[in-house]
């Protein structure tokens, strides 16, 4: 109380007596902190009780006033003081010491406001610098201490002035010069030696005695006239013998001492209080994306940042329950990694794991955030630990298990992050994780090669429908990312031969039927009871309708592809035979629906595959190694399986196998156009592609349909059900092959759709 009463006094007497030179005020604020020292005999009154504070505030205003009243870069007399005595330096050793208790808050407090309010740069002045860097090693010490507010508060005021040097991170890796000294690199000299070797002659992490900062406790070099030396002797060992005891659960990084200030945000980013996390995240994020080399290389070979950043996802990841229902996994709302704030309580649709859950999809978040700010190699670093420690390491043993929820569990949660992943470095590595690097074409004897992406796409066909349906709807997700090694791993490495296609010569008796659309040897479909509507005259050439704008000649006119499109589309459209048909029973079911939805994706398609220089036409065949066996690679022939099973099969893996097709039917690739699209490609002995295999289908529907009583009716009455238009009543016998029938009649039309606007795209100049 009678201090508190002698700090009013002595702000009135200021306020009363003339004002002093600013150099004089200054000096007189700091040697009134350090008769403290020497004339205190109560170490243990907290420092608020003192005149510290004020004086150090006063301190701040007059640097600030001296620098407002001069030009901008020209240091002042105070400054000038406060460098050349070490100022920092000393306060550094009572922060450490926490002498008089709250003096670590008071000097952090003063540390963040001299960095934040002073423009012109100090952090180059080595009495600057190698304070701020013995502070920093105090941060994080400690989890849960009165002091976290302003230990983040002081390294984000650090990482803000890194971000606008970049260069100055180079005084913050500690061990640069040892290294370089050591391998003799001319460049150094021996000024650099000393100051590297004066940082490293501090803590080594290696032990837990107290720091000795250079000059025994930095204040014998700190000049404080008039005084006793044997005083300010004294006064240093009484704070070397202070130190700052650990929390047991507090886990301090110190790795070599390379890169303390990563390592303090590191420590934070564990704090229990959510706000100081976050901050300490946003910090690190800062320090990812200085372009330093030497800071970038630092930061991955000599800190923990890849180990710990990874460790948390991975530990997060097994704290998930066993089982978790994959709805849940899907509709928890979308996460943001700094607003990762959950109360069970207020949650109305509360789930167990619902916490765990949203914590490490949050942290998974923040992750690939930071992988995306990162500096390249930087950024390459942090995502190869996240695949080796993580995807490798911790998913794929759960991925690749027996159990049906724990494979369910599994792929619902890779099918999430597959959805959530916005970095294209980290989203590379996810693909070689599920896919493997391999780009050659498949054969069907190593088809298991890559262990993951073989017991994935099996599960694609798995005896559990909701292990099928959850594993297409990953792939489905996954094919829509723009990466291309994702659709030339699964599809195109297979298709670029066209060895799928029999290529027969052109001879000249042959010319005319070339000249008039038709592909000499092409199946002859007007013999086909399915087509008997199409004229052999009008049908497309497909090197016709997948060039993008073949030019015109005398020869062969370019015709205006209206007829041939109109015959592609009809193709499909007539498939299925009309007694199987229910669509034009019902408004709004009709072919052109399937056109908006068609157009937008095919745009959106465009766009990602843009920068992927894809061929405007198909490799030309007499280039192509047609004598090589033909093998559509394990992922088609998955689907094409099921798809062929598409009358025996539910409602909702039906509808997931021709989703997926569909989408790989929009992407602008000449192969995959000519494979899945074009009803007239000369198919080799032994192949099939998508139109063969619904032909077969709708062959055996036709069989099918003369066995069951009334099939029209009942056919329209589950379509209707299907839509809402009918309440649920008596279970319809056939139920399966009924409804297979409406989505094969659907998938049929939107094939058309898709075909339609592709033609129409390629035409358009």
């Amino acid at each position: 109380m009678f201090s508190k009463f002698t700090s009013i006094l002595q702000h009135a007497v200021e306020a009363l007596a003339p004002s002093l030179p600013l150099q004089e005020d200054f000096v007189y604020h700091w040697k009134a902190i350090t008769h403290y020292y020497i004339e205190t005999s109560d170490d243990k009154a907290p420092v608020t009780d003192t005149n510290i504070p004020s004086h150090l505030e006063q301190m701040l205003v007059i640097l600030i006033q001296e620098e407002s009243e001069r030009e901008f870069g020209e240091t002042g007399p105070c400054m000038e003081y406060l460098l050349h005595h070490k100022i920092l330096e000393t306060l550094y050793t009572l922060g450490k010491a926490d002498c008089p208790p709250g003096m670590k808050q008071q000097v952090l407090v003063f540390y963040t406001k001299l960095l934040g309010k002073i423009r012109q740069p100090l952090l180059p002045h080595i009495n600057v610098h190698r304070p701020v860097q013995k502070l920093i090693r105090l941060c994080g010490e400690v989890l849960a201490t009165p002091t976290e507010n302003e230990e983040i508060q002081f390294l984000c005021i650090v990482c803000a002035k890194l971000k606008q040097d970049p260069y100055l991170v180079n005084f913050f890796l500690e061990n640069k010069f040892k290294s370089l000294a050591s391998k003799g690199a001319p460049n150094v000299t021996s000024e650099d030696i000393l100051k590297g070797q004066d940082s490293l002659s501090t803590d080594t992490g290696q032990s837990c005695r107290p720091e000795e900062p250079s000059g025994a406790s930095g204040m014998e070099h700190t000049e404080l006239e008039d005084e006793p030396h044997a005083q300010m002797d004294d006064l240093s060992t009484g704070l070397d013998s202070l130190s700052i005891a650990a929390l047991p659960e507090a886990t301090v990084v110190r790795p070599n001492q390379d890169y303390n200030l990563v390592n303090s945000l590191l420590n934070l980013t564990r704090s229990p209080d959510g706000r100081i996390a976050v901050k300490a995240c946003e910090g690190l994020m800062l320090l990812v994306s200085l372009p330093e080399p030497a800071a970038v290389k630092c930061l991955t070979q000599s800190t923990c940042l890849c180990e710990l950043l990874t460790d948390r996802l991975a530990s997060l990841y097994k704290a998930l329950p066993q089982s978790v229902d994959p709805l849940d996994i899907e509709t928890v709302e979308a996460i943001n990694w700094g607003l990762d704030s959950y109360s069970h309580k207020e949650d109305a649709s509360a789930f167990p794991g619902k916490r765990a859950l949203i914590s490490f999809l949050s942290w998974f978040d923040y992750c690939d955030q930071l992988i995306k700010e990162a500096q390249k190699t930087a950024a390459v670093a942090l995502a190869k630990a996240v695949h080796e420690r993580f995807f490798i390491g911790v998913m794929e043993p759960q991925l690749m298990q027996t159990s049906e929820m724990g494979i369910l569990t599994s792929t619902a949660l890779l099918h999430r992050i597959v959805r959530q992943v916005t970095s294209d470095i980290l989203l590379q590595e996810m693909v070689f994780f599920i896919l493997g690097e391999q780009r050659e074409p498949e054969t069907l004897a190593e088809i298991s090669r890559h262990p993951l992406r073989h017991r994935l796409i099996e599960h694609c066909d798995h005896i559990s429908d909701e292990i099928s349906i959850m594993t297409l709807r990953m792939f489905e997700h996954l094919l829509q990312k723009p990466n291309e090694h994702i659709l030339y791993n699964l599809v195109l490495r297979n298709l670029e031969e066209r060895n799928y296609t029999e290529y027969k010569p052109v001879c000249p008796e042959d010319k005319d039927v070339v000249e008039n659309g038709l592909i000499a040897g092409a199946v002859d479909l007007e013999e086909d009871p399915l087509f008997t509507d199409i004229s052999p005259d009008n049908t497309l050439s497909n090197q016709e309708w997948l060039s993008s704008s073949p030019p015109a000649s005398p020869d062969h006119p370019k015709n205006d592809g209206k007829t041939e499109v109109h015959k592609i589309v009809n193709s499909f459209l007539c498939l299925v035979p009309d007694e199987a048909k229910s669509s034009y029973h019902v408004e709004g079911t009709g072919y052109d629906t399937y056109l908006r939805d068609a157009h937008r994706q095919f745009r959106d398609y465009c766009a990602i595959c843009l920068r992927w220089e894809w061929p405007g036409s198909p490799k030309a065949l007499e280039k192509c190694n047609l004598e090589a066996a033909f093998f559509e690679g394990h992922f088609l022939k998955v689907l094409f399986d099921r798809m062929g099973r598409i009358l025996d099969q539910p409602y909702d893996v039906n509808l997931q196998v021709t989703s997926v097709l569909s989408r790989l039917s929009l992407f602008p690739h000449p192969h995959i156009h000519e494979y899945l699209l074009d009803p007239y490609v000369n198919l080799a002995s032994g192949c099939r592609s998508l139109f063969s295999v619904i032909v077969r289908v709708v062959g055996d529907l036709m069989v099918r349909i003369q066995r069951i009583q009334d099939f029209t009716p009942k056919l329209l009455l589950v379509r209707k059900r299907l839509l809402g238009l009918e309440p649920e009543g008596p279970i319809i016998e056939h139920i399966t092959l009924l409804e297979g029938v409406i989505v094969l009649e659907e998938f049929c039309k939107e094939l058309a759709a898709i075909a339609f606007v592709k033609y129409h795209a390629a035409s358009t100049p």
